[in-house]
């Protein structure tokens, strides 16, 4: 009898607790999901390196440090006879928008000729090459160095407004961000970044039992009926509290810097068959003239 009720007691409680499959639907990891990534920021590939790599928390994200596996033969192989593919979208990306004149005149006193190439080279400057110099504080060279940086143009398309990317390290923004603000005067926020509310499992568990509850499907429905399937949220980034503005406004001289950082991504491939790779992926759209 005591075994009979012990059985008894023991199917009740595992009827209580959800199976695999259930725990692992998809509504329930994307709240998850959304949970961990508050104080370290994922990547876009970060599920396929969390199976493969040894994940660290550095600058407010969560990186691959290094592969669980023996892999480091047949990443020397990609990278001399084939292609390596790797993820740099934690590398900070601020946007100048605004006239050429005076974009480049105010960043002139950033950088100097003596290092060698600056954001006046006539090849950076079409939007064809990206170049990569050294910043330092304000009319500060050789002294009080900011670090290294890449930079890329947007190609001209006929007017007096251009917009340049500058990317950096995590670890450089905050210090480059200030002088960026401080030579253009852009101190006026232009836009606030007020993230949407993001719903708990425990909330989504309540939302599903009422749902239960009405004799409703589990699964959530859109307005149209159909099966909607809930989207990865980031809010703001590893090196952005997600309340901060994002874009600053110079009124003297109209230059706007915006804080482009996960939304752009960057990807670097290494090998000799690099171009083949995008050529075989990326297409070329055709041009439609109205």
């Amino acid at each position: 009898e005591k075994q009979a009720e012990k059985a008894v007691h023991q199917k009740k409680e595992q009827s209580k607790t959800k199976c695999r499959k259930a725990r692992r639907r998809h509504i329930n990891l994307v709240a998850e999901f959304n949970r961990r990534q508050r104080k370290n920021i994922w990547l876009e590939t970060h599920i396929w390196h969390a199976k493969r790599f040894h994940m660290v928390k550095k600058w407010g994200y969560c990186l691959g440090d290094g592969p669980t596996e023996k892999s480091y033969r047949a990443c020397y192989r990609a990278m001399t006879k084939h292609c390596l593919l790797q993820d740099l979208s934690y590398y900070c990306c601020l946007e100048l928008t605004g006239k050429e004149n005076e974009l480049l005149k105010q960043l002139g006193r950033i950088c100097s000729n003596d290092t060698g190439l600056t954001f006046e080279e006539a090849c950076c400057l079409s939007g064809r090459f990206e170049g990569s110099l050294n910043l330092y504080r304000a009319d500060r060279y050789p002294e009080d160095m900011l670090g290294p940086v890449t930079f890329i143009w947007k190609a001209r398309d006929g007017s007096e407004n251009r917009q340049l990317w500058i990317w950096m390290h995590p670890a450089l923004k905050q210090d480059v961000l200030r002088e960026l603000k401080a030579i253009f005067q852009c101190s006026e926020p232009e836009e606030i970044y007020i993230p949407e509310p993001v719903t708990t499992s425990m909330q989504e568990g309540k939302q599903i039992d009422v749902a239960l509850s009405l004799g409703k499907k589990r699964k959530k429905e859109d307005k149209e009926g159909e099966k909607a399937v809930p989207v990865k949220k980031i809010i703001g980034d590893g090196t952005r509290d997600p309340f901060q503005s994002y874009s600053w406004i110079s009124q003297a001289t109209g230059i706007v810097i915006s804080d482009r950082t996960m939304e752009i991504l960057r990807y670097r491939l290494i090998g000799p068959l690099s171009h083949s790779v995008l050529t075989e992926t990326l297409k070329a759209a055709s041009l439609q003239t109205v």
